[in-house]
């Protein structure tokens, strides 16, 4: 246990200094050393140049080192400096734009965050009802030539326009006056500048017809487009309110990985099932045989056998008793035992997945910073050429300058579409990294699932990773006739013991062997137990146990023990008062799976090493099992490290794949550092990637998965920025002078909304693509 918290301490003390040399100097030249980070839900965003607006303001603030605002997941990760601001300031900054932050960091909060995206996708609903209610007699109207020339046509236009453009559509207007006030620009500009000129000029029309009549010019209205592009407006957001909200369903699936109560030991001593939520530091849990441990805590009352593999890498159990520490995410395994808890709530492993897989899909992929460059300056550019359409019309329209002109500027601002640009990379990084944590796979952040595809290096760590990490008998070799009594006599004395090798020998007897009651049991720590029938004195345990007994052996065994011993296995004797009956060896075998993986691995270009302390000897016969070709043996934490930076030297990119707190340095140097198994928090927080499986073919899994989502953002900014290089001018006449075409406003807003939720589509096209 000593080891362990010395590796823990290297590893935290070594996290510290490369966050220290990474993370960026504020503007303030802040000493980033007491910076706290945080990732905190944005309320009232509504297209990707809102979340570049939030970005600006958050990073204007006095005390803030950086700030990344993601529009498809609704979150800032915030860097910021304690002494200087805090969340409370920032929060109040928003709100002055009209944006809002939520900054409890609760169970409670989280709720509320939730509640507020379900009312609001159902007030979406309701005014997208609305709005297609007025709009389908509205289109009839405006569409129906002996409609539309009827005295009261434009009246009742206006009637059936005016609660979608003053009522259902009212947030545009106001969120647009808001930005204005402090030199923002949004897609509520577009919109409210588009629908809003498009009414105001419709009902002057309506009122004064002879002011063009008087001039020749027929008194065209347009509250037809008014209405129906922010009918479409609505209709495109509702989609990609539902889309957003089906990326990001998988992190809830994360929630049944841990038990949601525990048993709680009441002031009374009664054990009490509660709610994991419910648990404080210094509450006493109860743990039965078979249960994961929720928390960490300390031991004070029962012995038992934890699996800790997850910690250690170590593939035997670790005994537990009064004072030893226990952690989240081990799993206990023959004996009850009552400890106190030390580490709760957002401390526990199911809290640090969740935040791990929420913090991903609120990260941005390197190739996302160019893409947020172009949204930042996309809506003050769509107003310069609409103005500059409006303007060309004027001077070159003819007779009727003035209502093409009009017809120019709304809808190019209509067409422009900055929401299919910023939802481009987001959401096919929140389905990627949704669909990764659906099979699995738990992404750090954005650029590990972008890098992992160009990775051609694979380190494997061997216990836990290859191995199974779980002992079994692997060879029984009987001196004595293999009898069925002598079966039901080491099964029975070893079904008493708790030890861990004492299960992988009743697992390999339990077809074969009964279970005798009438045996006397006494356990001989640290070196086994023993049994006696009917006056008869049986020993199971280890060489010590056996030579202090006086008992000896033959050579023949000796040389089958050693041969054993040299291949890594324990090994385990079972005799009686005069002689060794039978010798058992027990080992960590390859899994399976580990076979199908490294080929591949190899299959995808990627070179496979295996990193172990183990032995030369050991180490070479795993890896020829496996189809390793290179491997390295009898290594030290720090000796994995440097054989990363030696092949990062070499121009490789390198993945590490490791399951414990020794893995945690390399882990950490990896271009991807890879956990497997549910680890320790130590060993989730070092890795870009954690296996929650101890599959290894979700590696090979992983970077299909990194190839698919990376070739769907290529697809989504493809058709995002075509989309708008080719309608922007469309809408602005330049097909005039060829054949007279002029695009309607109505049908600017339909191509706008289909474009952003067509980028959406596309991403949830990668959640059913097949990872086989």
């Amino acid at each position: 246990m000593q080891s362990i918290n010395n590796i823990q301490n290297y590893v935290i003390e070594s996290n510290l200094v490369v966050s220290i040399f990474v993370l960026p100097k504020g503007k303030n030249n802040m000493d980033t050393n007491n910076n706290i980070k945080k990732t905190l839900p944005v309320l009232n965003m509504y297209c990707a140049a809102c979340a570049n607006s939030v970005q600006k303001i958050l990073k204007r603030q006095d005390g803030v080192g950086d700030a990344v605002v993601n529009f498809a997941t609704e979150t800032a990760q915030i860097e910021y400096d304690p002494q200087k601001t805090n969340t409370d300031k920032l929060k109040a900054a928003l709100q002055a734009v009209g944006y809002d932050l939520n900054i409890e960091e609760n169970e409670q909060a989280r709720e509320d965050v939730e509640t507020h995206h379900r009312e609001h996708y159902q007030s979406l609903k309701k005014k997208v009802t609305g709005s297609i209610i007025l709009a389908i007699p509205l289109v009839i109207f405006a569409m129906t030539p002996s409609l539309m020339h009827l005295p009261f046509a434009n009246y009742a236009m206006w009637i059936l326009s005016t609660p979608i453009v003053l009522y259902f559509g009212k947030d545009f207007f106001i969120r647009a006056f808001k930005q204005a006030r402090h030199g923002a620009f949004n897609m509520d500009t577009l919109v409210s500048l588009s629908a809003g000129t498009a009414y105001l000029y419709s009902i002057f029309n309506t009122l004064y017809p002879e002011f063009w009549h008087s001039r020749g010019l027929h008194a065209d209205v347009y509250f037809e487009a008014a209405a129906v592009v922010i009918t479409f407006v609505l209709l495109g957001k509702l989609l990609e309110e539902k889309a957003k909200g089906n990326t990001s369903s998988s992190i809830k699936k994360l929630i049944g990985l841990q038990p949601k109560t525990v048993m709680l030991i009441d002031s009374s001593g009664q054990a009490v099932e509660t709610p994991i939520a419910q648990v404080k530091a210094g509450d006493t849990i109860l743990v039965k045989p078979g249960e994961k441990i929720a928390v960490d805590g300390i031991v004070i009352e029962g012995a038992s056998f934890v699996d800790e593999s997850m910690i250690t890498g170590e593939p035997v159990a670790v005994e537990k008793k009064s004072g030893d520490k226990v952690f989240a995410g081990t799993i206990n395994q023959r004996g009850s035992f009552s400890f106190r808890a030390e580490k709760v709530g957002a401390s526990t492993l199911l809290a640090q997945i969740i935040k791990m897989v929420q913090d991903a899909q609120g990260s941005k992929a390197p190739v996302q910073k160019l893409v947020d460059k172009i949204a930042g300056i996309f809506v003050p550019i769509v107003i310069g050429i609409a103005i500059l359409s409006f303007i060309i019309w004027m001077i070159l329209g003819g007779d009727n300058a003035f209502t093409h002109a009009i017809l120019a500027f709304v809808t190019v601002l209509v067409i422009a579409c900055p929401c299919a640009l910023g939802l481009a990379t987001p959401t096919a990084i929140m389905v990627g990294i949704g669909k990764g944590a659906e099979n699995g796979i738990l992404i750090k952040d954005a650029e590990s699932l972008e890098i992992i595809q160009k990775v051609n290096a694979i380190m494997l760590d061997k216990t836990g990773t290859i191995t199974e990490g779980k002992p079994q008998v692997t060879d029984i070799l009987w001196s004595k006739e293999a009898t069925s009594e002598l079966k039901n006599i080491l099964f029975s004395i070893e079904q008493s013991s708790e030890h861990p090798l004492a299960e992988a020998i009743v697992t390999y007897l339990q077809d074969d062997a009964q279970l005798i009651s009438d045996l006397t049991i006494e356990s001989l720590t640290g070196q086994g137990i023993s049994g006696t029938l009917n006056g008869v004195h049986y020993l199971v345990g280890n060489e010590s146990l056996i030579e202090k007994n006086q008992i000896t052996y033959p050579d023949n065994i000796r040389e089958w023990v050693n041969g054993r011993l040299k291949q890594a296995n324990t090994v385990v004797l079972f005799a009686d008062a005069d002689s060794v009956i039978c010798t058992i060896a027990i080992a960590d075998r390859i899994k399976p799976s580990s076979i199908d993986a490294v080929k591949q691995l190899q299959a995808q270009g990627c070179e496979v090493y295996m990193l172990t302390g183990d032995n030369e000897y050991t180490a070479g016969s795993i890896a020829t099992q496996a189809g390793i070709k290179h491997f390295k043996a009898g290594l030290l934490p720090a000796d994995k490290t440097e054989f990363i930076k030696q092949l990062q030297s070499e121009g490789k990119i390198v993945a590490m794949v490791g399951d414990g707190i020794n893995d945690s340095a390399a882990l950490a140097q990896a271009n991807v550092g890879i956990a497997m198994g549910q680890g320790s928090d130590i060993a989730i927080d070092a890795a870009k990637m954690t296996i929650i499986s101890n599959d290894l073919t979700k590696i090979p899994t992983a970077i299909k998965l990194s190839k698919q989502t990376n070739r769907t953002i290529r697809q989504n900014l493809f058709w995002a920025f075509i989309y708008n290089i080719i309608a922007i001018p469309i809408a602005a006449g330049i097909m005039y002078p060829i054949d007279g075409f002029l695009l309607n406003p109505m049908i600017a807003g339909a191509a706008m909304a289909l474009s952003s939720v067509s980028v959406v589509s596309n991403s949830i096209i990668l959640k059913y693509k097949s990872l086989k």
